[in-house]
């Protein structure tokens, strides 16, 4: 049997920044697609849901058919990697949240919407993240949450000013910041060979 080529990792394709993270999957090594359907989440070993609005990527998912598809594809296997809003959308809790808005509620985490402030409150940050090694990762915050509570089966990854912006539970991956938006590719490393493995 002949081995398998890259890890394919899929960018939901539904608001925010696609195109950055397609581009970063692929300089990590990952074959990297845009999924605009269910029907693309097909042969998969991870998605990343980027960054955006929360409440809209929420409804948008409810809408095409994700937030019913994507926790059984979870249960066979696939990867998640939440960035920003996608941080909310995987959450099981939303302090601050529009009441009843749509999300995946996957990880066994709370998230603060805005947490670090508005779009004039964006800022970068050098973060140690478990599992890189010891050079710092530049972290992008725009209109960025972050974890209030963490239950005991997530581990925690990055702390920010006190506050939880990474973390990791089994195969799901979150981050409150945008590391798409940087040169640095660990992370998307990181995830590929989380989904690969």
């Amino acid at each position: 049997m002949g081995r398998r080529s890259a890890v394919r990792v899929g960018v939901l394709d539904l608001q925010g920044a696609v195109s950055e993270h397609l581009e970063a999957l692929r300089k990590a090594g990952a074959s990297a697609v845009a999924v605009r359907k269910v029907a693309d989440i097909a042969g998969l070993d991870g998605l990343i849901i980027p960054g955006g609005e929360s409440t809209t990527i929420g409804r948008l998912m409810e809408e095409y058919g994700f937030l019913e598809a994507v926790p059984g594809e979870v249960g066979r296997g696939l990867a998640v990697w939440g960035t920003c809003a996608g941080l909310i959308v995987l959450a099981r809790d939303i302090i601050d949240g529009v009441a009843g808005q749509p999300r995946l509620g996957l990880m066994d985490i709370s998230a603060v919407r805005n947490g670090f402030g508005r779009q004039v409150d964006s800022f970068e940050a050098d973060l140690e993240v478990k599992g890189l090694g010891p050079r710092p990762f530049r972290g992008v915050f725009i209109r960025a949450p972050y974890v209030a509570e963490a239950g005991p089966g997530v581990d925690v990854l990055a702390e920010f000013d006190g506050r939880v912006v990474a973390a990791r539970q089994g195969r799901l991956l979150a981050t409150a910041f945008h590391p798409e938006l940087g040169d640095d590719r660990r992370l998307h490393r990181y995830f590929a060979e989380m989904a690969g493995g």
